[in-house]
């Protein structure tokens, strides 16, 4: 294996990872509120699992991003062997949705369980808590964006 190939593995592997780590935190945070309001509340589950859900999603963004780089250098095949510049070109693209999955995923969270305490009191303010939670998405999907298009920019990538 290459050592281009190599980088821009690493670069799958921290996306999936950082944002999948963003995520497992996220979900565990808004999950452990949800299970407080549902302990005393069995009829508020549904509207408090969508906000323990939303932080979740990031984690199916890095995903996505590995997936994506691993069928560009034909991992399931006879996989490229990458000049470094290429593997490094690779792993910047991951960068935006490795780091900004971790973070945004964190923070959501953080809003989801805010979301969660005002359903506990108030619960016809569900669709509200909803919106301020998915405002941080937002965020995850830009940096989705930019690495989708940082990977897939074909004069940025040679073999």
């Amino acid at each position: 294996m290459s050592l281009g190939t190599f980088l821009a593995i690493m670069g799958a592997a921290l996306a999936a990872g950082l944002a999948g780590i963003g995520s497992a935190l996220g979900v565990g945070l808004a999950g452990q509120a949800a299970a407080g309001v549902t302990a005393e509340d069995p009829d508020k589950f549904s509207k408090v699992l969508v906000l323990e859900l939303l932080p979740g999603t990031q984690g199916i963004y890095g995903l996505l991003i590995a997936f994506l780089v691993f069928l560009k250098i034909d991992l399931f095949g006879s996989v490229l062997a990458l000049t470094t510049d290429c593997g490094l070109s690779i792993l910047a693209g991951c960068l935006p949705i490795a780091i900004v999955g971790l973070v945004s995923a964190i923070s959501q969270a953080k809003v989801a369980v805010s979301g969660i305490a005002t359903v506990a009191k108030r619960p016809e303010e569900s669709g509200k808590a909803i919106i301020l939670t998915v405002m941080v998405e937002t965020y995850a999907v830009l940096a989705l964006l930019i690495s989708f298009l940082a990977v897939f920019i074909p004069a940025a990538v040679t073999i």
